[in-house]
C-alpha cells in the first residue's frame, strides 16, 4: 500500500452557525411530494438500488448553501474561501451508475469545454487532450477497473451496485460526472462541504462544531481492529455520519477525487476558485476504509498523480442549476 501525504490543516475551530442538517433533494431540480427527482441524471435511469434505505436509485443530490469559510480550517483572513450555491451528490458514486456509463463507452466521452464550473471563469472545462488518458474502448475501461493495487476493488464483488466506484482515475471520474450531468467538486466545494460551510466543523457531523467525536458508527475508515480491506456500502452510516448539507460518507469509505491540482499554499482572495495550474498531483479528500481517523477530518487531504487508481479512491459529483 502507498504511503499517503497527509496534508492538514492543522487548526481547530470553535465555529459557530447553524448546525441543522439539510436533506437531500432531487439532482438538478426539486423533487416531487414523493422526493423522485424532477431530473434524472443519466446514470439513474432505470436504476432500482436503494442507497442508505432513503434513496430509490442512490441519485440523491443536496443543496449546499453558500458562504464564507475558512479554508481547511485555517484561521487566518488571507486563507477565507468564499462558495456560490451548488448541488453535490449524496453518495459516492456506486457501481452500478458507473456500469452505465461504461455500457455507453467510448461513445460518451466528453466533448472540449464540458464540465467547467460556470460560476469560475478561469475554469477552461475538459481538455480533449485529456482522451489520451482514457481507455481506448469499453473492454479496456473494464479490465482497468479491476485494479489489483491496494487489495480487492469493487467492480466484481457481486455484492450488488451499492458500492462505491473505486479503482478509477482522475480522468474517468471527471469524464463519468460530465456525462451524468455534473461536474468534479472543486477542492473548496468539497471542503465547504465537508466542513458544514463557516460552522468550521471538525468531522462532517461534529455536533458541535469543535467535537472530535469519532467511532465506527460515524465513518467507515482503519481502526486498530478493523478487517476491512475494501470499501464498504454507501450510507452504511447514514444518517449519523451526514455532513450539515445532507452529504454521506465525506469522511472514510474511500477518497474521492476533486477538480484541483495539489499546491502547498493556498492563493489569497478565493471566490469559487479551483487550483488549475498544472502540476504532479491532483488532490483527494475524506478519508477512506483503510485509513485512521486523523485522515478523516474535514481539513486533511491527500494527493496522487491524476492517473493512479487505487481501491481507495473514488469520487461524488457537483451540479449546478
Amino acid at each position: 500500500m502507498p504511503g499517503h501525504g497527509g496534508a492538514d490543516g492543522g487548526a481547530t475551530a470553535d465555529g459557530g452557525g447553524d448546525t441543522s442538517a439539510g436533506g437531500s433533494d432531487g439532482p438538478l431540480g426539486e423533487a416531487d411530494g414523493g422526493g423522485i427527482p424532477a431530473v434524472t441524471p443519466p446514470s439513474c435511469i432505470e436504476l432500482t438500488t436503494t442507497c442508505a434505505g432513503r434513496d430509490p436509485n442512490c441519485c440523491g443530490s443536496g443543496l449546499v448553501n453558500g458562504g464564507v469559510f475558512q479554508r481547511d480550517n485555517l484561521l487566518a483572513p488571507e486563507y477565507a474561501g468564499t462558495v456560490s450555491d451548488f448541488w453535490l451528490d449524496t453518495y459516492e458514486v456506486t457501481v452500478g451508475r458507473f456500469a452505465r456509463f461504461v455500457a455507453g463507452y467510448p461513445a460518451n466521452k466528453p466533448t472540449a469545454g464540458s464540465g467547467k464550473n460556470p460560476k469560475n471563469p478561469a475554469d477552461p472545462g475538459w481538455d480533449p487532450a485529456w482522451n489520451g488518458f482514457l481507455p481506448s474502448g469499453q473492454a479496456a475501461l473494464t479490465a482497468a477497473v479491476q485494479c489489483d493495487e491496494g487489495g480487492d476493488h469493487s467492480w466484481t464483488w457481486g455484492k450488488g451496485d451499492t458500492l462505491p466506484m473505486s479503482c478509477v482515475t482522475w480522468f474517468e471520474a471527471y469524464a463519468f460526472c460530465v456525462w451524468d450531468g455534473g461536474r468534479l467538486p472543486t477542492q473548496l466545494e468539497a471542503n465547504y462541504a465537508a466542513a458544514g460551510g463557516s460552522d468550521q466543523r471538525n468531522f462532517p457531523w461534529s455536533n458541535p462544531p469543535a467535537s472530535m467525536t469519532i467511532d465506527p458508527s460515524y465513518a467507515v475508515y482503519g481502526t486498530s481492529t478493523s478487517t476491512l480491506t475494501s470499501p464498504v456500502e454507501v450510507g452504511s452510516t447514514s444518517p449519523k455520519g451526514d455532513g450539515k448539507f445532507g452529504q454521506a460518507d465525506l469522511a472514510g469509505n474511500v477518497w474521492e477525487w476533486v477538480e484541483d491540482w495539489y499546491v502547498p499554499v493556498y492563493p489569497p482572495g478565493c471566490v469559487d476558485c479551483a487550483n488549475l495550474t498544472p502540476g504532479s498531483d491532483r488532490v483527494v479528500r475524506g478519508g477512506s476504509f483503510y485509513d485512521d481517523a486523523t485522515y478523516l477530518t474535514s481539513s486533511s487531504i491527500d494527493t496522487y498523480d491524476p492517473t493512479y487508481r487505487i481501491n481507495e479512491i473514488g469520487f461524488r459529483c457537483a451540479r449546478d442549476r
